[in-house]
């Protein structure tokens, strides 16, 4: 396989019967197979990304010193500088920085109140307030499209088109606007933006400008193959959640980033997640037990694990998360 599949939306959003069932039959081919895809007509407009980029591209061209005001915190939410994210298995850190933001909720939110893991407001700069803006509209406007997507994702299971609606009343969606830097000259082999990883959560909807970089292992040659920047898509992949509640029916697979185009690569990569107390169970999808690979797991519990084991700033935290 060269070339990712391209699904078209068009008619998703309006509830059209016949491009449901089209899209479906789409992403089923793409997710048992190479776990990667482009959509295409998803709805997301592109002022919002183009609002969103200029603002990402003011707050990181700002000295670290600044950008650091709004350090990532405890609920993962702000900046992350250069060298504070180490995948799983990488010998070195992210040769990037991030700023990231989830479901603006405020202190005295029930859940916050009780000490839910990655739950509060976000960590703006307070003299960024159209960072805060365009970012903002990025977020509810991509969660349609993620909201778009998984009905599709039901279909192509064998389930109601509903069926993730309930389980997403307070998303733990996270949506990060990423900076990578130039590839270093002579960097080593093992000098990645983004070393070689599968995501944590459901779905991932990636909004990536013109520099390319991102590269996808295909998994029946075991060759790393482009996924080149397509205008008026968005890149769609199946996370670890996803691929443990499906029982492995979809691929989760494994992606990474060298920014080799001699300029600053921006991307805005959206980790569309269902609540934190949402229970994941392969049984939920017509799984037998005797078939069943995993234990119910909840979708809280499965990110923070995976977050707690990826970014370096967890282990300089003194307050649990």
């Amino acid at each position: 396989m060269n070339e990712l599949p391209i699904v078209d939306m068009s008619g998703v959003r309006a509830g059209e019967a016949k491009a449901v069932e089209r899209a479906a039959r789409d992403i089923h081919a793409a997710f048992t197979t190479v776990g990667f895809l482009y959509i295409a007509n998803h709805g997301l407009p592109e002022p919002t990304i183009q609002d969103a980029l200029r603002e990402a591209q003011g707050f990181f061209h700002q000295p670290v010193e600044k950008k650091r005001e709004v350090a990532i915190n405890k609920r993962h939410r702000g900046f992350n500088a250069l060298g504070d994210a180490l995948m799983y298995e990488a010998t070195k850190p992210d040769y990037k920085e991030f700023y990231t933001m989830g479901l603006e909720l405020p202190e005295d939110d029930p859940d916050v109140v009780a000490g839910e893991p990655l739950r509060g407001p976000n960590n703006w700069p307070a003299d960024r307030p159209g960072l805060r803006a365009a970012m903002t509209r990025y977020y509810d406007e991509i969660g349609q499209c993620g909201a778009d997507l998984l009905s599709c994702v039901a279909v192509s299971l064998g389930l109601e088109r509903g069926f993730f609606r309930d389980k997403y009343q307070k998303r733990l969606q996270r949506t990060q606007i990423i900076y990578y830097p130039p590839h270093p000259e002579g960097a080593a082999s093992d000098t990645f933006g983004l070393a070689p990883h599968t995501d944590f959560g459901c779905i991932t909807l990636l909004w990536q400008d013109s520099s390319g970089g991102l590269e996808v292992l295909e998994r029946q040659s075991k060759t790393w193959i482009a996924a080149k920047p397509v205008p008026g898509t968005l890149v769609v992949n199946v996370g670890d959640l996803l691929g443990r509640w499906s029982n492995d029916r979809y691929a989760s697979t494994p992606h990474r980033v060298i920014n080799k185009s001699g300029r600053e690569r921006f991307s805005i990569a959206t980790f569309y997640d269902p609540d934190f107390k949402a229970v994941v169970d392969p049984r939920q999808l017509g799984v037998s037990a005797e078939e069943c690979r995993y234990e119910p797991t909840t979708s809280g519990a499965h990110i923070l694990g995976r977050i707690e084991r990826s970014f370096g700033y967890r282990k300089k935290l003194a307050t649990p998360a």
